[in-house]
Formats: structure tokens, sequence, C-alpha cells
């Protein structure tokens, strides 16, 4: 029964595999006995690797163990644990925040103790799949908005009945597409129509605004959106998620949220990994500096070349090839010459959308940016797709 649908994803370039490293993350990996350029981590500012948030890590499991033993709730909260939250609020502007195990855990966890059954959610059309599946657990009904499209979000509150509880959920910093929730015009129709904002802002966090403090930094609006979550596996370079808000809001969720509740605390080198990169997100902030240089050499190199690209705004640069097939086989090829960027194909774009992600960080070189743009050139003629 499972090879036989494994073998209609094959015939639909749908399936995947796992692909085993010999190293960590960082500008290069050492894959199938090579070194290879990578271009599809989210760790944007090479956080992951830096001395200090190692050295954290390494520090926090000689004093606490590898293991935090239960959920928080069970066994106590650790003190790496207690002192990330205070640092990821202090950064964010908030009074309080919350860990979770992974984005994933947070959002499906918050979500339903957001609104229930009888409520209205209204999603963006690209949010990420742990919020269409914290919306799903819910049990609210969910009605999708046109991607970006502010008038369409109108036309859907406009309809609804006025005293009906209704959340607006949308992505900060769209990760498959690279660009950015219109979040001052949200905001605005979530005031106007009295209904609740919900921000995932995992891409943002350490990559926009000011300071790097996120996408609601970026647009001004950490007044009038008082609590989001985020992760702290892309810039922060660690893993897992934090939401933020107001105290109240966060006790809430330590009573409520099932994922918080049933899940065993994060190991206590994580956190400490974390707390480190966000001292080291303000301590460093040339290495923002550095994304965004990078970032624009290689997304202005790949406009020169004639790739399709989305409307990114951000390092995350895609390039959009449509067929499953043809994105499998672009990066077969890349890969053929050292790059290394995966196919991204249904069901984590649309249909038809399929693409190759590529994320530029903070730790590629000039050279390397234009390596890869040469090898963009080459494998682009080489398969038809320039």
């Amino acid at each position: 029964m499972f090879r036989r649908r494994l073998t209609r994803l094959a015939d639909r370039s749908l399936m995947r595999r796992l692909s085993p490293l010999a190293s960590g993350t960082g500008p290069t990996i050492h894959y199938a006995g090579r070194d290879v350029l990578l271009l599809s981590s989210n760790d944007y500012l090479g956080l992951a690797n830096h001395p200090d948030v190692i050295r954290a890590a390494i520090h926090a499991t000689e004093q606490y163990g590898a293991g935090s033993g239960a959920s928080r709730l069970v066994s106590g909260t650790l003190p790496p644990h207690t002192h990330l939250e205070a640092a990821l609020a202090t950064f964010k502007g908030t009074e309080a925040a919350l860990l979770f195990g992974a984005g994933y855990l947070a959002n499906i966890g918050i979500i339903p103790n957001l609104i229930g059954q009888g409520g209205l959610i209204l999603a963006d059309r690209l949010c990420h799949a742990s919020l269409i599946d914290g919306c799903r657990l819910s049990r609210a009904d969910l009605r999708i908005f046109r991607h970006r499209d502010c008038a369409h979000l109108e036309s859907l509150l406009r309809r609804r009945r006025t005293t009906r509880p209704t959340l607006i959920i949308t992505e900060g910093l769209f990760s498959m597409d690279g660009d950015l929730a219109p979040l001052s015009d949200l905001a605005s129709l979530a005031e106007r129509y009295e209904a609740t904002l919900y921000v995932d802002d995992a891409h943002g966090t350490g990559v926009m605004g000011p300071t790097g403090r996120g996408t609601i930094e970026q647009f001004g609006l950490e007044q009038r959106i008082p609590f989001h979550m985020g992760t702290l596996s892309k810039a922060l370079g660690s893993h897992g998620a934090y939401v933020v808000g107001s105290n109240d809001f966060i006790q809430y969720l330590i009573n409520v949220t099932r994922p918080f509740i049933f899940t065993t605390a994060l190991p206590p080198a994580i956190a400490a990994a974390a707390s480190a990169a966000v001292v080291v997100i303000q301590r460093e902030p040339e290495r923002r500096m550095r994304l965004w240089s990078n970032r624009q050499r290689l997304f202005t190199g790949m406009q020169a070349l004639g790739f399709q690209m989305t409307q990114t705004v951000s390092p995350i640069l895609p390039i959009l090839l449509g067929d499953a097939a043809i994105a499998s086989a672009f990066a077969d090829r890349l890969l053929t010459h050292g790059i290394y960027a995966s196919a991204i194909r249904p069901p984590t774009v649309p249909d038809g959308t399929s693409r190759i992600r590529f994320t530029v960080t903070s730790e590629h070189t000039t050279e390397q940016i234009d390596e890869v743009l040469h090898v963009l050139d080459l494998a682009g003629r080489e398969t038809g797709i320039l």
C-alpha cells in the first residue's frame, strides 16, 4: 500500500527524500562527499555557528543537563527558560513571553485559544501549514482571502455578522514568497471591524525592522499589535518558538495551551543558545547589514539573468518555475554544479507554482554569491529555463 502511494508521488515529481549531511549548517556544507554552497538555510545571520551561541549551549548543558525532564508545569522551569523569556520580552518590547517546542506547536496551540466554534477566521491564502492546522483545530469557520488582498479581506469582514468573534491571520514575512504582509492595513481593518490580528513573524524576527525586532517593528506597529509569535530556529540560529504579549495573555496561555502543557520543555542548551543569539543580534548590527548587502547582490544578479521572481523584499529569493518536475530537475542540475538549493513543490506551495527557494545569509561571501550567479546562468541555459 505504501509503496503504491510512494510511486504515485514519484510519478508527479513530488517524492521527497532526506539529504544526509556530513557537516553543520553554514554557507558551505559537506554533502555526498564534497563541499557545496548552501542556499536553502534559514540561518539568516549565521548565528547557529556563532562562538558565543555555541558556548552558551555547552555551558547550559554542563550546568543543567541535556534534557528538561518533563513539561515545565510538571517538573519545574529551569533558569535558561526564564532567562530567554525575559530576554525576548525585552527585545520585543512586551511584558512577557512564553516558549514552545516549535513554531508548529505554538500555532496549533495558540490559535484554538484565541477563537473557537462559532467564530470566524480569515487567513491569507499563503499562510504556513501550521497556521492553517491551528485554524482547523479551533473549530471556527475558516475563510481564505487572496494573498495580501486587503480589499478582499474587507469584503469578507463586511459580510459577517458584526458581533461574531473574528480572527485575522497572516505571516509577517511570507516564508515561501519572501514578501511582506500589508500589516498597517491589516491592523487598521482589525481595529475598524473589531477583529483580532494574529501575526506569525517566524522569518521576520532578527531580519526585518531597524533593530531586527521583526516585521511589526518594520511597520511601526508595536503599540497596535499587542501579541505575536515567532521562532528561534531562523535568524536566532537555535530551535523552538515563542509568543510575546501582556502578562495576562501569557498566563492565560500557560493554563490552556495544550502543546505547552503536554510537551517536554526545550532542552536547556537550546534556550541558552537562543538567549545568546538575542544578545548578538543587538550587539552586532553589522550582521544584518551584510545580510541585506548580500541579498541585494544576489537578487540583482538573478533579475539580470532573466529569472521569474516573486515580489520578494527579503533574503528569501524564490525563482518561479511552475512545474514540479522542472523544479526538481533544475535543483538537481544546480547540485551537479555545487549549489544546494531545494525545489519547493506542492503541497508546500500551490499547484503550478513550484520553485527553487534561495535564501542568502550574512555569512556568504561576495565570491560565493558571484559563484551562485555563474552556476544559475550555466544551469539555466543547460536546462532551457533561460
